[in-house]
């Protein structure tokens, strides 16, 4: 039985010395001298901030992406033993003791490090030789851009990673799918897939190109297998159910993990949180929690509230009141009521406090037991420091002439009766009969005359209104907007009848013990409408670009500049590289519709499985570069030079894929091959050689003269620094 043990244990295995050798010099490449400089360069400055953060447990919003990239850096800074401590309000400032450069810049090294044995593994296993494998490999080696990009505290080399790996994975299960379908690696390799999609997506938005890629050709592949008539149909149930649950159930999973593992680290209250809903705010330790905690939940007649505007822009904002009153004449010459102003203030004040009143009765103060209002009630909501009734009237608003003023009633004697009667509409109820709840509740308030709604216009009055923001009545007819909706945020239980108390009231916090933990759904679904609907920053900046100056590598990034010395770091291409990879997507567009026409006429210039290999590879690398870069025409923000670099990689796996057909199917004789050959050298050796002379911007270890920086100024667009002494 144990005979076993007299045996020796013998493990084999297989090891690829050209992966091992390309992982060691990628590796060395990127993490040769990592720490240096030993300053913020360019985006640091804000992808730190967010890495303190995490470290503070401080919640924050990024409208940029998902929370997975930002998780990755910060987990450097874990290890490292980053405190958070650090001001990242400079780019060029040194970092103090505390900061773990090394660590904090580790993971983008190493990404952009393996990066470099997936591009050989990818040529591969589409079907191309180990040199042109290699050739790929190398060429992103010395890509001076992607070595930049990958040793600083920067998401691109992790989204390029997990591209890679996300297209490597599939072609890996593809040709597994050819020979041991379900077996292990199968699974394994169909299921690595499906991660790498989502961590793509989740490290930055632009990671969906990629993943909608993969499930492109996925969905190709799988209707050609539907057709195999070699299968049963079973068979082809189980390999869709398989395909179906890697691809689009696991990538679902991982997403709302990346969110769940985000909510959980980041629970105290920060400055990002007040855009989020009072119902969010309240769900964060300190903050809005710290005010609210222990507020009665059902508002009942009599009870003092704040109410906030859900559409929260332009900033969020309280319905507000104050003594003064409109002017009577407005600056264009129209008349106004002259009653008091009702506005809605951004910040928190005493004069936020309304109280809810039931319109039968006289008192000011909630009855024991409570009566609650709910949906459909109608109420009268008067200031709580100045007791006049939220009111408004067939009179034009200030800065919205066809909308209705909203006021606080002043009775002048005159001929215009109030008109204070709101009815209550619980716009997220489950049942009409739903109770008014404390931050939980979204409601509208219509007015009874003339159901005009209770809205936010989000137009600054002039200096008579104190800048603050117009609130007007605006027609049921013209539609539903988020403005129109607000939510109860603070809330106590009135007590005195007498004005004077409750103005010391007023003042004071209520405390009752009422749970409302948001569920994690509810605080997902709004993180995520946050993200996609924050307006992004679309001012011009030194740096920016257009799509059309990255094909030809017509601007540069200055990243850093020594303090000192003219020692700098500029995020530029490799020129040959680039200028290469751009030819060999237009030889290959015009070979692919070449071929396609003959093949229309029966004519088959190379063999079907060269021809397959051929559009598959296609598909992939120029597929890849065509969805990472022609979205960004479409796109109404700022963009930079780094914004290609994910394209770029598709592009430079292609080009081995060009020069290897060019040799192989249009070099008719072995001299012409010979000769391909010898070209083909002398360009790398030129790729080389730029690698080399950008090298110092690359890396900023060496300090150039004036006069070897303008040598390497070979655009005139490339804005490298020249010290004037």
């Amino acid at each position: 039985m144990l005979g076993f043990l007299k045996r020796p244990v013998v493990v084999t295995a297989d090891i690829n010395l050209n992966v091992v050798a390309l992982t060691a010099v990628g590796l060395l490449s990127r993490l040769w001298h990592l720490a240096y400089p030993r300053a913020v360069v360019f985006d640091e400055v804000y992808y730190g901030q967010y890495i303190s953060f995490y470290m503070k447990r401080i919640f924050f919003l990024d409208g940029s992406g998902p929370p997975f990239g930002h998780m990755l850096l910060a987990l450097g800074g874990y290890l490292g033993g980053f405190d958070g401590n650090f001001l990242w309000n400079r780019i060029g400032a040194e970092y103090s003791s505390n900061v773990p450069v090394w660590s904090l810049r580790l993971l983008p090294a190493l990404t952009g490090a393996f990066s470099i044995p997936m591009a050989y593994q990818i040529l591969l296993e589409l079907g191309f030789s180990h040199c042109a494998a290699m050739g790929a490999a190398l060429l992103m080696l010395i890509e001076n851009a992607l070595i930049t990009q990958s040793r600083l505290m920067l998401l691109e080399s992790v989204l390029i990673f997990f591209n890679l790996l996300a297209v490597l994975s599939y072609l890996k299960f593809s040709n597994s799918q050819k020979h041991r379908p379900f077996s292990l690696s199968w699974w394994f390799w169909l299921m690595l897939t499906g991660v790498a999609c989502s961590c793509a997506v989740g490290v930055k938005y632009m990671g969906i190109f990629t993943y909608l890629l993969v499930l492109a050709v996925a969905s190709v592949h799988a209707w050609h297998l539907i057709g195999d008539q070699t299968l049963s149909n079973v068979c082809v149930l189980c390999h869709l159910l398989a395909r179906a649950a890697a691809l689009l159930v696991i990538p679902t999973l991982m997403y709302l993990l990346f969110f769940y593992v985000h909510l959980i680290l980041v629970y105290r209250s920060g400055p990002h949180d007040q855009i989020m809903s009072s119902a969010f705010q309240a769900s964060l330790e300190g903050g809005l929690a710290r005010i609210t905690q222990g507020q009665p939940l059902e508002v009942a007649y009599g009870s003092q509230v704040t109410l906030k505007n859900v559409f929260g822009k332009p900033v969020p904002c309280w319905l507000h009141s104050h003594q003064s009153t409109y002017p009577m004449i407005y600056e264009n010459g129209r008349g106004s009521s002259h009653q008091q102003q009702v506005t809605c203030y951004p910040f928190k004040d005493v004069n936020n406090w309304w109280i809810v009143k039931d319109p039968g009765r006289h008192q000011l103060v909630v009855n024991n037991p409570p009566r609650p209002v709910r949906h459909g009630d109608v109420v009268q909501l008067v200031h709580g420091m100045t007791t006049r009734f939220l009111n408004t009237h067939d009179v034009a608003a200030p800065l919205s002439p066809h909308s209705q003023e909203v006021s606080c009633y002043v009775d002048y004697n005159i001929s215009m009766p109030s008109q204070n009667l709101w009815r209550l509409d619980i716009v997220n109820r489950e049942s009409d009969t739903e109770v008014w709840k404390t931050i939980l509740s979204e409601v509208r308030l219509v007015h009874v005359n003339t159901s005009a709604v209770l809205k936010l216009s989000g137009a600054h009055l002039p200096d008579w209104g104190f800048q603050q923001l117009e609130v007007v009545g605006e027609k049921l007819s013209r539609g539903y907007h988020e403005s129109m909706v607000w939510n109860v945020e603070e809330h106590r239980y009135g007590k005195s009848q007498e004005q004077k108390e409750r103005e010391l009231e007023l003042h004071s916090p209520a405390q009752m013990d009422v749970s409302r933990n948001l569920s994690f759904m509810a605080r997902f679904l709004e993180l995520q409408w946050r993200m996609l609907t924050a307006k992004s920053d679309d001012s011009e900046h030194k740096y920016s670009s257009s799509p059309l100056d990255w094909v030809t590598l017509d601007t540069s990034i200055a990243y850093w500049l020594h303090p000192r010395t003219s020692a700098q770091i500029h995020l530029l291409g490799n020129i040959v590289i680039w200028a290469s990879a751009s030819l060999a997507m237009v030889v290959y567009v015009l070979l692919f519709f070449w071929y396609l026409l003959r093949r229309r006429r029966s004519i088959c210039d190379i063999p079907e499985d060269s021809w397959l290999r051929w559009v598959l590879a296609g598909a992939l690398c120029a597929g890849g570069w065509a969805v990472n870069y022609l979205p960004f025409f479409m796109m109404e923000k700022t963009l930079f030079l780094y914004h290609y670099l994910p394209a770029l990689t598709f592009q430079i796996l292609l080009l081995p894929v060009v020069l290897q057909h060019v040799s192989d199917h249009l070099c008719r004789s072995q001299l012409l091959r010979s000769l391909f050959s010898a070209l083909v050298v002398a360009w790398y050796s030129c790729a080389c050689h730029v690698f080399n002379m950008l090298r110092p911007l690359t890396y900023g270890d060496k300090s150039l003269s004036p006069s070897e920086l303008k040598a390497l100024r070979w655009k005139d667009s490339w804005d490298i620094l020249i010290r004037k002494h």
